[in-house]
């Protein structure tokens, strides 16, 4: 046998893909392929982008139908409050239930690799585990956004019409209305990423949206109702998500609520915290 059978070209090497190099950009690159080969995201997208914009035309044309109602009435339509401040927050009212569509989303992203048995396969091509986590978490942070930015503008533009209709003022350049834009995009991927968290903490996706159901609906709604009992939670509910992602978006200066930066270092905690605590127990534990 010569030499030239016996020696094994090295790009031929067992498991070898373009020299065997791992990039981040190639396990990103595979997380998008894997995300947008699932039926279900496309589902869940437009559910996102239709619930947003529905709920949006219903809120709009009931704030509408009910200001023409109180015409003969100034105090009552008086106790709407300051009408540009309502109007600018209509587009943005779908958030409530598209929030929890994008973070099941998420969780399902990490909890379906182990659901499925894929987990073995993935971390044995990235034995590290770290830039799959991130890649998933940078992926899930861009369509988050890209999608709550496209279902808010779509809101809007179907929502303006309607709001033309009963003179109500909704512009578009305005403040509230740029806040209550960017500020639900920083909203809802602050909810995809705890989404996400809490599908690599717990493996389970049943489990992770239960849990994320309870974070932003039934405790909030439970520190509320205790709050006329317990004086220190109405302080407290101030740093839950919910409120303080909702606070980002009213208009600064409100009684007791947090200073803008103060809120914003919230919002970042609950990005940062749960995805460094995912992170870590990835890492740890076994597969």
């Amino acid at each position: 046998m010569s030499t030239a059978t016996m020696k094994r070209p090295r790009s031929a090497a067992p498991g070898a893909a373009g020299g065997g190099r791992l990039t981040f950009a190639g396990v990103l690159r595979s997380e998008f392929i894997k995300f947008f080969s699932l039926p279900s995201t496309l589902i869940l997208i437009l559910s996102t982008l239709v619930v947003m914009v529905g709920i949006a035309a219903l809120s709009v044309w009931g704030v509408g139908a009910s200001l023409k109602a109180m015409g003969s009435d100034p105090e009552m339509a008086a106790q709407m409050g300051d009408l540009n401040e309502l109007t600018a927050s209509l587009p943005s009212s779908g958030l409530i239930f598209a929030q929890l569509v994008i973070g099941a989303m998420a969780v399902m992203v990490m909890s379906s690799e182990f659901a499925t048995g894929s987990a073995r396969s993935t971390f044995v091509a990235t034995p590290t585990r770290q830039p799959v986590f991130w890649a998933k978490a940078l992926m899930v942070a861009v369509v988050s956004a890209l999608v709550a930015l496209a279902s808010l503008l779509a809101a809007f533009f179907v929502a303006r019409p309607i709001a033309e209709n009963y003179d109500l003022p909704l512009d578009f350049a305005s403040e509230m209305s740029q806040r209550n834009l960017w500020f639900g995009v920083l909203y809802v991927v602050m909810v995809a990423l705890i989404g996400l968290a809490l599908g690599t903490l717990l493996r389970n996706s049943a489990g992770g949206i239960v849990v994320l159901a309870a974070l932003f609906f039934m405790l909030p709604l439970a520190v509320d109702g205790l709050s006329m009992a317990v004086s220190w939670l109405a302080d407290a509910a101030r740093f839950l998500p919910d409120k303080a992602g909702t606070a980002l978006m009213q208009v600064p200066g409100a009684a007791g609520a947090l200073e803008p930066w103060a809120l914003g270092l919230v919002v970042g905690a609950w990005i940062v915290l749960p995805l460094a605590a995912a992170a870590v127990l990835l890492q740890r534990r076994d597969i």
